[in-house]
């Protein structure tokens, strides 16, 4: 089956319909592939990274540019006020500080810098600044990205005169599922924000994470989801269990189990950026290796928001030992 389903993709030419390339009967099928068939699915998976994407691996960095103190419920988050987790907390970065960081991003070999902070959007002045800093981020020769929250059409244009190229805004996991991870926001306020930002002529970041008590229907149906907001790259976060967060006591995801995920995506949305971004050390471990054969072609490169990455060096490296070749 997984060998039919890749060649079908593959006779599509790169012209992938509106509906996607398989269905989610098919989807939930390939999500059962046992052991016994996970490198033919990786096999398949690569082949369509190959023939959609090339050899190109797009690489971004991110800044924490605002720590803490928000005011929502997410389950799985560190930076909630509600939780009690140890994280340093601070207020918005001045903007020289954050080019500085969009410096070192670019030398260690980001070609995108994204400003994130913390708590359900910026105010008024807050944003002025983050405006501010996306120009200076801009003139350093990156493609700058923001992860702001729930913005509106005017506060996303604001963002976009200022020389934003694309806005970032994960949708986590299922409709169905949603109201389990948070309970402050609704799915459909997600989904408004992201709207906003493709009419706002933003490109679109948008992908969830994984491993927070969600089935496979979940994962499936959020991709469905991601193609038809039209999201040009996708984000695959694993959950990183944080003590003192109502997730911080389960189980990570095994490697393969993740790996596993990466390529039913690229299956799903052959001609997207699938980027492997939070959890990636710590869930994949010596597995790190198989991102590029699973089917991804984007990384988040260095820290997280709360947690460590890998060295960017190490990335670099493993890039060029697999012939691929950063954007």
């Amino acid at each position: 089956m997984i060998e039919a389903l890749t060649e079908r993709i593959l006779s599509l030419g790169g012209r992938v319909p509106p509906e996607g390339a398989l269905s989610r009967k098919e989807a939930l099928l390939l999500a059962e592939t046992g052991d016994s068939g996970i490198f033919t699915l990786f096999a398949g998976a690569s082949r369509l990274r190959e023939a959609f994407r090339g050899n190109l691996v797009d690489l971004c960095s991110i800044i924490n540019a605002k720590s803490g103190g928000c005011t929502e419920d997410c389950s799985y988050c560190a930076q909630s006020a509600r939780v009690k987790t140890g994280i340093n907390t601070y207020p918005l970065m001045e903007e020289e500080e954050i080019l500085r960081a969009a410096l070192s991003a670019k030398a260690a070999g980001a070609g995108r810098f994204c400003i994130v902070t913390s708590g359900r959007k910026p105010g008024k002045r807050e944003l002025e600044r983050i405006a501010r800093a996306i120009g200076l981020v801009r003139g350093a020769g990156l493609l700058p990205c923001a992860t702001l929250g729930l913005l509106d059409a005017g506060e996303l244009r604001l963002l976009k005169d200022a020389g934003l190229e694309r806005y970032h805004h994960n949708i986590e996991t299922s409709g169905r599922f949603f109201p389990e991870v948070c309970r402050t926001h609704s799915y459909d306020e997600k989904l408004r924000t992201i709207r906003a930002a493709r009419q706002a002529g933003l490109s679109v970041c948008c992908g969830g994470i994984f491993g927070l008590g969600e089935g496979w229907e979940d994962r499936v149906d959020m991709a469905f989801q991601i193609r038809q907001l039209e999201a040009d790259s996708v984000p695959l976060n694993f959950l990183i269990p944080v003590p003192g967060t109502p997730l911080g006591g389960r189980a990570m995801l095994s490697p393969f189990e993740a790996l596993r995920i990466i390529s039913i995506y690229r299956f799903l949305l052959p001609e997207k950026e699938v980027r492997v971004c939070g959890g990636r050390p710590q869930c994949l471990g010596e597995f790190n290796h198989l991102v590029f054969q699973a089917g991804a072609d984007g990384l988040l490169i260095g820290d997280y928001l709360t947690k460590k990455g890998r060295p960017p060096e190490e990335d670099l490296s493993l890039i060029r030992q697999q012939g691929l070749v950063c954007r």
